[in-house]
């Protein structure tokens, strides 16, 4: 049976990540599974200068139109309260959010009052760990409207030497839909080249409430291993998505695959090449730091 958690306002994340601080220390207990909880938020509203200012950091047009990713940053303190329980089996500092499936079943608009959800499911191995999905959704008067699942490992394991592959049987993709040519980032239509300033981290925090210190601080990088910050995943996504803004189905899933981190600052080629049934595109540098694909819904 799964407990629901009702709360009346967004919890702040700043008292989460001191939580996931201490859930460092030695000695700290975790449980064994998943927590059996749903947080949830009703009545949300959104605050029209906060999509204002999230529309400005990721580069859509200013609109009365959420984007597909704007969601997430609405639940993400949902998310953070359910992932600093004491229980949790796996600490948040050192979570690697590897990938994101996002279904968008309406366009939802600024004026929409939503009910928002957040779980944790299906903890498993993984050959460099253990992860779980954490599944959000978003309702409107008891219907769902859009829902998103997002894949975060816990790394314990060295990762394994890669075997290479003949050039004949060789999978150039490793998620199921992504072409060749946009896992390697090829010159396929719509490609251009990103210049993300260092200043992209820090923004991004501000506006999502995602400050961990791998994306803010260098010194906070360094501690896990980067030699600099490093760009948050989801902000990616967004920013792909700009791409083909004006152009996405009315309701359609965007999956991606986060790959190598976008060291701050950068100039990653981004491109994108229309489908049957959609997009797919990919951000690269030597090499791929995200692929994607955008399917439409079956009418």
């Amino acid at each position: 049976m799964v407990a629901v958690v009702e709360l009346s306002s967004g919890p702040g994340t700043g008292a989460a990540y001191a939580r996931a601080a201490l859930g460092m220390l030695p000695g700290a207990r975790r449980g064994g599974a998943l927590p059996e909880i749903e947080m949830v938020h009703r009545g949300v509203v959104v605050d029209r200068g906060h999509l204002a200012a999230y529309d400005r950091v990721c580069g859509f047009r200013l609109s009365d139109t959420l984007p597909a990713t704007y969601p997430h940053v609405l639940a993400f303190p949902l998310a953070m309260r359910l992932m600093t329980m004491p229980d949790f089996p796996l600490p948040l500092i050192g979570l690697v959010h590897v990938a994101n499936r996002i279904t968008v079943r309406r366009p939802l608009s600024a004026d929409s009052r939503l009910d928002l959800s957040v779980r944790a499911a299906d903890l498993r191995d993984h050959p460099r760990g253990r992860q779980f999905d954490l599944i959000t959704t978003a309702s409107i008067d008891g219907v769902e409207v859009w829902r998103e699942v997002s894949t975060y490992l816990r790394v314990t394991r060295p990762a394994e030497p890669r075997q290479q592959k003949p050039a004949s049987t060789r999978d150039e993709s490793d998620i199921s839909g992504i072409s060749p040519a946009a896992a390697r980032g090829e010159a396929v239509r719509g490609g251009a080249v990103w210049r993300v300033p260092a200043r992209v981290g820090t923004d991004y925090a501000a506006v999502s409430g995602d400050r961990n210190p791998i994306h803010t601080s260098r010194l906070g990088a360094r501690l896990f291993g980067f030699p600099r910050p490093i760009a948050h995943g989801m902000w990616t996504a967004a920013h792909a998505l700009t791409a083909l803004e004006g152009r996405l189905p009315t309701a359609y899933t965007m999956d991606v695959a986060f790959k190598q981190p976008v060291l701050l600052p950068a100039k990653p080629a981004f491109t994108a090449t229309p489908t049957a049934t959609g997009w797919e595109f990919a951000l690269s540098s030597k090499r791929p730091h995200l692929t994607g694909s955008v399917i439409a819904a079956a009418s």
